[in-house]
């Protein structure tokens, strides 16, 4: 887990600095794209696509392991209790059907983005609406973090070793919980995903805390607490955000 942690955390590191050499361009409203969201010079949107959700991937990887780890573990321990001899290999392909999931919502976001900026590029008024677009956007992501849906999602991802290792202990079941696992997480954690997002996916800071966020929310003894305290901090982001982009109009 640790090698491929390392692997991960080096790979998105050397990609946020090659998307960072390229710049950004200023749009009307005072914002800047970010070039992640545009295929690079001579490449199709099919292949910028694909190189997007690679990279989503592993960065997802990298964000998410330090609480899928534990989880992981248990999860192969268990199968390895009820007298299994392929708890290794059960255990990868939850981790694969986990990451299954994170690349499905890897094509929405590149889409819903790209479409977004394609939007904004040809329409000078929607450019203009992307700053307090975006600073309602992470209001609600701040609100999602005292929702009753919040707290359901976060139960599951911190019970879920709790609930079906010992039951998946055949193909079928283990993808089948790798997909629950990769659901429920992608679920719990989307109002601070939406956040890294609009912040921007290439900001390593950002990543950083927000991997440490998530961490907290699933192995910190009073996660729900710290899910609130997560939406506090989101919360005053999101104002912030308005307040500076009305202060601009």
């Amino acid at each position: 887990m640790a090698l491929v942690f390392a692997v991960c955390a080096a790979l998105t590191i050397v990609w946020c600095a090659s998307m960072q050499a390229m710049g950004e361009m200023p749009m009307p409203g005072g914002w800047t794209l970010s070039m992640t969201w545009a295929p690079m010079c001579g490449q199709k949107w099919p292949r910028a696509a694909l190189s997007f959700v690679g990279m989503w991937v592993v960065m997802m990887a990298a964000m998410m392991l330090p609480s899928l780890a534990p989880m992981l573990w248990r999860y192969h321990e268990a199968v390895g209790r009820s007298g299994v001899s392929r708890a290794a290999s059960l255990t990868a392909l939850v981790s694969v059907a986990y990451l299954f999931v994170w690349s499905v919502a890897g094509v929405a976001v590149f889409a819903f983005g790209g479409a977004l900026i394609a939007l904004a590029l040809h329409l000078p008024v929607l450019a203009r609406a992307v700053p307090v677009a975006a600073g309602l956007a992470v209001l609600a992501a701040g609100a999602l973090q005292f929702s009753p849906s919040k707290a359901r999602f976060l139960a599951c991802c911190r019970t879920a070793d709790a609930h079906g290792p010992t039951q998946a202990t055949t193909v079928h079941a283990a993808l089948l919980h790798g997909l629950r696992l990769g659901v429920h997480c992608g679920c719990c954690c989307a109002g601070l995903t939406t956040v890294l997002l609009i912040h921007g996916a290439m900001d390593l800071r950002a990543m950083a805390l927000l991997t440490a966020a998530i961490t907290a929310e699933r192995l910190a003894p009073a996660g729900g607490r710290v899910a609130q305290a997560n939406g506090v901090a989101v919360v005053a982001m999101g104002l912030s955000m308005l307040a500076r982009a009305f202060g601009q109009s």
